[in-house]
């Protein structure tokens, strides 16, 4: 049956009128939320280098039907001594270099197409101190941090940035100013092609700062879901990917794990592949990230193939 809603109001009255534009505004808001809602991908990453236990990226099973990120951890804006200091966005690396080689990473992208290296910028610590992000201005440290990235991104022939600072010695504007010209920057000098942010809960108001001006460049967010308690049971955790979801809107929310000793978070004996899994079905599953290849060396990496295996899957 076709009901216009002419059938009770005349076209040209101010009631159908007012009807006509609350159903167009409800068409268009439905058709915004399905290009916000994050889809399905088989996108994963996996960050490695940080605990210099000499773990090599051929070491990491890599599934030929997704498409594979490392990530290496880290490059700090820090001096690499005992009483390291900051360098106001002049990087240094400070991942496992002895292991982690430009021949390396060049040998691995020859033998699979499908991997992409990127770099992360930060991370928790220096040589046991809090990794500040501390500027002395928003233009100096962009300035430095284009110049210092763009040469060891090139030397290592790496495609990304990925953003993982968790302490600050400097306000939320500032942090997104800086580290959103720094993305639009490299982006736009074609040094790097995609770019990644890695928040938990505790540094939320900085991160989102940094969505909310720069969403535009920023195509993954590795949502660090390992910082909850390891008490955290399936339905809690798919409770905290939707308040993440809402927090950064629209972005590709990928879900996590932690592995290696105090791993806390949704681990796989408690569940995280059946929320997974669940998300997946659901049509919001962009991702999987696990810190890190360090962690799951001694082990042998069980859960990166089986987190592998499930985003090969092309659909339920």
């Amino acid at each position: 049956m076709n009901i216009s809603t002419n059938a009770f109001y005349p076209s040209s009255s101010p009631m159908a009128s007012t009807c006509h534009k609350l159903i167009l505004q409800t068409f268009i808001t439905f058709l915004l939320m399905q290009t916000l809602t994050a889809q399905n991908s088989n996108l994963f990453r996996e960050y490695i280098g940080a605990f210099s236990n000499g773990v090599r990226l051929s070491d990491v099973p890599i599934n030929s039907f997704i498409d594979f990120h490392f990530i290496l951890a880290f490059a700090i804006d820090y001096t690499d001594t005992t009483s390291p200091s900051p360098t106001d966005g002049k990087f240094n690396i400070f991942w496992d270099n002895t292991t982690l080689l430009p021949s390396q990473i060049w040998s691995i992208k020859q033998a699979n197409p499908n991997v992409k290296v990127a770099l992360s910028l930060g991370g928790d610590t220096v040589h046991g101190l809090p990794a500040n992000f501390s500027p002395c201005s928003i233009d100096s440290w962009v300035n430095n941090a284009v110049i210092s990235l763009t040469s060891i991104i090139q030397e290592y022939n790496l495609d990304s940035i990925d953003i993982d600072y968790e302490h600050f010695s400097t306000d939320e504007a500032t942090f997104a100013a800086s580290i959103g010209q720094l993305i639009t920057t490299l982006k736009n000098n074609g040094v790097i092609s995609f770019a990644s942010i890695a928040p938990f809960e505790a540094v939320n108001s900085y991160y989102s700062a940094l969505w909310r001006d720069y969403a535009s460049v920023i195509d993954y967010v590795n949502f660090q879901f390992y910082a909850y308690d390891a008490t955290t049971n399936v339905s809690q955790f798919l409770s905290y990917y939707d308040k993440q979801s809402c927090m950064y809107i629209g972005g590709k929310i990928l879900a996590s794990i932690s592995t290696g000793v105090d791993a806390n978070g949704l681990s796989p004996a408690n569940g995280f592949f059946d929320a997974c899994t669940v998300l997946k079905k659901e049509n919001k599953l962009p991702g999987i990230f696990i810190w890190s290849a360090d962690g799951s060396k001694a082990d042998g990496f069980p859960y990166e193939q089986e987190a592998q295996k499930l985003l090969a899957i092309p659909y339920y």
